[in-house]
């Protein structure tokens, strides 16, 4: 019983921390709709500049006065980051916003390394809470209890102020309509700021409290922003009470996973949020989500059309002289060329997801890496040919796609997004955990294409032919019966099913042939690596397609293949500085603030009005379009 109880405080403590960073991010989806993916970035923040105050603020007060002046300088930093890049898009759809946030990441992380160095370091301890208490014989460290004692308090002052204040009843009165709020005379744009600075104070402040518990290091920020949002879509986003109760849960279960079954902890709050939305699809304590005022990617300006005879012309002539590359290009030119052509293919099957399914997925990757580790295991373990484990890996990867989303479909939104990254991040527990099959962090390697297939040059033609086909394939599936159902199934559910359409098989056959395509793509990059390891597999990965199908233009069909070819071009030259990040960051903040439309949406428009052609005629076509 004792070690029971010991476990238990335990869980609650290492709640405390994860329950403050968990109700910013729900305050501030409540209120603004925002995803902020940055908010991990902003407790590694309040841990940095936590830990440089308490080494010049001595003693009890210091300590203590560093943790609240840390929360309030992120809170800042939120104010900042608020107004300069997510004020200019807060009309734009959700996902636009998000990958805002995702630029934010970047230029944090290489900011924290130029000012605090690469270096892991620790947090100082508590003054006079060095030890540990007895209770019922099991020691508890002092600190753990005084984070419990705490805890509760901040709970309590946000209840106070969420129902006590006139902050309060605006951010109330907001989370549930903010259409409204505004039309009372209510400042939305300093209701917005207000809102962000104290959900990044929170975090802020989460971080420096953890410090005598860990410590401070550049990838805390990625570390807890899987299970901050676990914890908030559990508990119901935009719910306080929720993401306590959530925090709680998911703390406590960790620590009992961690003695029992060891095996468990990368999953377990996986398993959790997946039981919890298929019962409760909306959290705990959730309601509803209302989607953002223009949607999650929002409605193209024009419908979507078949490529013109001069568009078709232009394509050809480059597809021709890529095919010659081998004749002018090194081999290092054709490596590069055979990536960029691979993860064309799979930016190309997530935008067909995104622009015409308008299902945003945070686990993409799960049918990228798993046909890879489709074909990798047959050949490893069964001596399958190579070429016919290239054909059964796609296969693979859609068997996989069905299975995630018929679970996932029952669900929209953010809470979608977050179950296909739970399935995701499953998915790649059992590759890193099952090291007797999969090789686990080894990965598998000696993987290469059969013999006739072995040079660079043929494999590269190889990858051409698969990749272009793959795309033409999504792009005709785009243009026929199936896809104007697809589209229609996005705009207009209760619509499109008064037609007659079954909107959520639509979905699912999307989804399938979405998975199916990203599971080609892996095949293709399998055998052009000879090996394959879990990162195949992370989110980031899935994160890095999501971001070329913004740059490139969600709302067109050749966004994904052009926005993939851009960034894998522009990573290969920036890496090769020390804050590439940093530089990365600003380029994507700088494409969701000037050009949302992306490049092809920008070359586009300014086709429209530089272009060749009567400017009376376009100025009419464009009021049509308004009208």
């Amino acid at each position: 019983m004792e070690f029971f109880v010991a476990q238990i405080l335990t869980g609650l403590a290492n709640a405390s921390s994860l329950f403050l960073v968990a109700c910013g991010l729900s305050l501030i989806f409540g209120v603004t709709r925002i995803v902020n993916f940055a908010h991990g970035s902003l407790y590694m923040l309040g841990a940095y500049i936590g830990l440089t105050l308490m080494e010049v603020l001595p003693g009890h007060f210091g300590f203590w006065g560093s943790i609240l002046l840390a929360g309030i300088a992120v809170g800042l930093i939120g104010v900042v980051i608020e107004m300069l890049v997510l004020r200019p898009v807060y009309r734009a759809p959700e996902l636009f916003q998000l990958v805002a946030t995702f630029g934010v990441i970047l230029v944090i992380q290489d900011l924290a390394l130029l000012i605090w160095g690469p270096e892991d370091q620790l947090g100082p301890r508590a003054p006079g809470l060095r030890g540990v208490f007895r209770i019922m014989g099991e020691p508890i460290p002092k600190y753990d209890i005084v984070l419990l004692i705490i805890t509760p308090f901040i709970a309590l002052a946000l209840w106070w102020m969420m129902t006590r204040t006139r902050l309060g009843v605006l951010v109330r009165a907001a989370t549930q309509d903010r259409e409204m709020v505004g039309a009372l005379g209510v400042n939305q744009a300093w209701l917005f700021t207000g809102v962000f600075a104290l959900g990044s104070a929170l975090a802020g402040l989460g971080g420096a409290l953890q410090l005598p518990k860990g410590g401070a290091d550049l990838l805390m920020d990625f570390t807890i922003l899987t299970p901050v949002f676990v914890v908030v879509v559990i508990g119901g986003m935009g719910s306080l009470p929720g993401a306590y109760l959530a925090a709680i849960i998911i703390s406590v279960l960790n620590v009992f996973g961690v003695t029992y079954i060891p095996q468990s902890t990368l999953v377990l709050m996986f398993i959790v949020m997946i039981v919890v939305l298929m019962i409760r699809p909306y959290g705990l304590l959730g309601r509803e989500e209302v989607a953002g005022e223009h949607g999650q990617v929002g409605e193209p300006e024009e419908p979507i059309k078949p490529a013109s005879a001069r568009v078709r012309a232009i394509v050809a002539v480059g597809l021709a002289l890529l095919a010659l590359l081998p004749l002018f290009g090194g081999n290092f030119a054709l490596v590069l060329t055979t990536d960029i052509l691979i993860f064309c293919l799979f930016a190309a099957s997530l935008h067909f997801l995104l622009g015409l399914g308008g299902m945003v997925s945070f686990g993409h990757a799960a049918y990228y890496g798993g046909g890879a580790y489709v074909a990798a295991l047959l050949v490893t373990w069964t001596e399958t040919p190579m070429e016919l484990a290239f054909l059964l890996a796609p296969i693979g990867a859609g068997l996989i796609a069905i299975v995630v989303g018929w679970v996932c479909l029952r669900l929209t939104g953010v809470y979608f997004a977050m179950l296909t990254l739970a399935f995701a991040q499953l998915l790649w527990s059992l590759v890193w955990q099952w090291q007797e099959v999969t090789g686990g962090d080894d990965g598998l390697v000696n993987i290469w294409p059969a013999g006739w297939l072995n040079d660079n040059t043929i494999y590269f033609y190889v990858a051409l032919v698969f990749s272009v086909g793959g795309i033409l394939m999504l792009r005709h599936v785009a243009h026929s019966p199936f896809g104007y159902a697809l589209r229609a199934a996005r705009d207009s559910k209760r619509q499109a099913e008064a037609t007659g359409i079954d909107t959520r098989r639509v979905q699912l056959l999307a989804f399938t042939f979405a998975g199916f395509m990203g599971g080609l793509a892996g095949a293709l990059f399998v055998f052009s690596k000879g090996s394959v390891f879990p990162n195949e597999l992370e989110i980031v990965r899935s994160f890095d397609a999501l971001i070329v199908v913004f740059l490139g233009g969600v709302k067109t069909l050749a966004g994904g293949v052009v926005g993939a070819g851009f960034f894998k071009g522009v990573e290969d030259v920036l890496t090769r500085f020390e804050y590439w990040r940093l530089i990365m960051g600003l380029l994507i903040i700088f494409v969701v603030v000037v050009a949302p439309e992306g490049i092809v949406g920008s070359l586009r428009r300014a086709w429209r009005h530089f272009g060749p052609g009567d400017s009376q005629d376009a100025a009419t076509t464009k009021e049509e379009r308004r009208l």
